[in-house]
């Protein structure tokens, strides 16, 4: 019985100490951006060809939409595609902030540059 207790406490306990995550403003529409940006990345990557395979490649380390963009844009494949990286950080701290207009340009700058 008293284990009954303990545990009935504890999960009361628990259930209100848990606090929801709320999205910001536009936390759908970074996430739809990302997997935009994503397909361009792996796009780019599909169509040119290959690099010289990296010492982080030899570390087992998965590589990054960023650190893609970055290899092929040293391969001069593609367009550079660093300022929709740099446009998705900033609207994801905009979005953090809860400003709006400030995750709406960025996320403008980031489907300006990774087209449609």
């Amino acid at each position: 019985m008293m284990l009954f207790r303990l545990t009935a406490a504890a999960a009361i306990a628990s259930f209100f100490c848990i606090q929801p995550s709320l999205a910001g403003p536009c936390t759908a529409q970074i996430d739809q951006a990302q997997a935009q940006l994503d397909k361009r990345i792996e796009a780019v990557a599909a169509a040119g060809g290959t690099g010289k395979q990296s010492d982080a490649a030899q570390m087992h380390r998965q590589p990054t939409p960023g650190s893609i963009a970055t290899a092929e844009q040293k391969l001069g494949e593609g367009t550079s595609l660093e300022p929709a990286l740099t446009a998705l950080a900033l609207a994801r701290k905009a979005d953090a902030a809860n400003d709006k207009a400030g995750c709406d340009n960025a996320l403008a700058e980031v489907k300006r540059v990774v087209g449609p």
